[in-house]
């Protein structure tokens, strides 16, 4: 193995892999570190996404919704299924193929783009050595590179009032590889991932409760976006108590016990399996020695200016190490732009249209500002709601739940937020991306045309609400 590299990549998840390829496509000699360990014990690309993370759970998301629909919703559509039966461990395995396949993907990307993957841990020291110590147990080894890109991740937030076992208390690692479906299933946090592995397990037959702190549902996201969600999916059995703070769990040998506090006092909950899901922190243990010159936060993030450059010339950090979502389409778009910065290209990552999505069944989407911020600023707005309810290819599909709402600026018309709740909406956001990227108004959509029948015309017609123009739903014009 060489000594010298033009590019050392210290993680080999969607920031650090991409960010190596392209490095390496731009004609600079890459290598990237990963210590990643697979369920087939081997060494592994992808990061938590696609190993632990973003792949398998849309995986069970899927799966676990076509069970739900076998068992609930297609007799609607003239499809009578007698004795249908779960078979987890097909479901499990299924999830695990696909993880094989796209990890094994990237180690081929890596060969094809002579990328060098060094298995084992990196360590950035001081004028940019990189200090590799190999999975084998192997010698360890002083790499001197040009240029290092720090992008070793995230992992799990733990709270001492419920220690993560991996056995009845798990985080949502261990919420991929239940053996069974849990009779009731305990959720600290509705966030993103609590909301989408409680998903899975109540459509598989869970009694689900979700426990969340904060009083506001999904905060992030606009108010009337997340009042719908949140009505929807309780419809859907998940119970969602907001207020609730976890003070405390007991562990038997088959039950948790988790007592919480809300506005009426002290709680007590049994359940089968607790899934521990408060969030993610930045994993910097054993990245930078005391000497590496990379300055953090007070949070632990990485400090890096608009173009992920660290405090030390040549030292890159991207993805969850750094401020913004952690998102793994925000890495790999940080990656890209390091690798082009490189190479003195000019480039930068627009942060302001970065969609978010939640992968329940509706899926929330959202990209720019909400309604609620939008008005704090006090600056002059409009908006445009339109239901899914009004839609001819909703109502086909029998997805009427949901709407697309458009938040546009008053005097310029310039479009500054788009979020749905209902069928597709992970991938009717990028409209809304596209649109933001351009700089385009809401007249724009107005003026153009739109296929039917399509969930899109959702999108158009909310386009048209902005200004009261709507053809398909009746509007009031709100009050000055």
């Amino acid at each position: 193995m060489s000594d010298k590299f033009d590019v050392v990549v210290i993680g080999g998840g969607p920031g650090g892999y991409v960010t190596a390829i392209r490095c390496a496509q731009l004609g600079l000699n890459t290598a990237c570190i990963e210590k990643r360990i697979n369920k087939q014990d081997e060494p592994a690309l992808g990061g938590t996404c696609l190993n632990v993370g973003c792949i398998p759970s849309k995986a069970l998301l899927d799966s676990s919704w076509k069970y739900h629909e076998t068992e609930s919703s297609l007799a609607d559509h003239g499809i009578k299924i007698k004795g249908s039966d779960l078979d987890l461990g097909t479901m499990l395995q299924r999830k695990d193929t696909i993880v094989k396949n796209l990890t094994g993907g990237i180690a081929q990307l890596f060969k094809a783009n002579k990328v060098t993957w060094l298995q084992g841990t990196g360590q950035l020291k001081a004028g940019k050595q990189v200090e590799f110590q190999p999975l084998d147990g192997g010698e360890t080894q002083t790499i001197q590179a040009e240029h290092v890109v720090l992008a070793a991740g995230s992992v799990p937030v733990d709270i001492p009032v419920a220690p993560v076992d991996q056995n009845l208390i798990v985080d949502s690692t261990g919420a991929l590889e239940f053996d069974k479906v849990p009779k009731r299933l305990g959720v600290i946090g509705a966030g993103v991932i609590g909301l989408e592995l409680g998903s899975v397990w109540n459509r598989l037959g869970s009694e689900v409760v979700v426990l969340e702190a904060v009083d506001a549902f999904l905060p992030m996201v606009d108010k009337q976006i997340a009042k719908d969600a949140q009505k929807q999916l309780e419809k859907q059995g998940l119970d969602i108590r907001l207020g609730a703070r976890v003070t405390g769990s007991e562990t038997t040998k088959t039950k948790v016990k988790v007592t919480y506090s809300d506005k009426d006092g002290e709680h007590t909950e049994s359940f089968d399996k607790l899934i521990v899901a408060v969030g993610r922190r930045p994993y910097t243990e054993g990245l930078l020695s005391q000497d590496a010159g990379v300055s953090l936060d007070e949070r632990n993030f990485i400090y890096v200016d608009s173009q992920c450059r660290t405090d030390v010339p040549g030292v890159y950090a991207i993805g969850d190490l750094v401020r913004g979502p952690a998102l793994a389409h925000k890495a790999i778009e940080e990656g890209v732009m390091v690798a082009e910065v490189i190479m003195d290209e000019h480039t930068q990552v627009n942060y302001d249209v970065i969609p978010g999505v939640i992968y329940t069944h509706p899926e929330v989407a959202w990209v720019g500002k909400t309604e609620e911020e939008v008005k704090e600023s006090g600056d002059a707005y409009k908006t445009g709601v339109v239901p899914f309810a009004a839609n001819g290819r909703a109502m086909a599909a029998g997805e009427t739940g949901g709407m697309v709402k458009f938040v546009a600026d008053e005097k310029t018309d310039r479009i500054l937020g788009m979020h749905i709740v209902g069928p597709q909406a992970s991938e009717l956001i990028h409209q809304g991306v596209v649109a933001m990227e351009f700089g385009a108004t809401a007249e724009d959509l107005q003026m153009m045309v739109f296929g039917h029948p399509s969930l899109s015309e959702t999108v158009h017609e909310a386009a048209l609400a902005v200004d009261y123009k709507a053809i398909h739903v009746a509007q009031r014009r709100r009050k000055k």
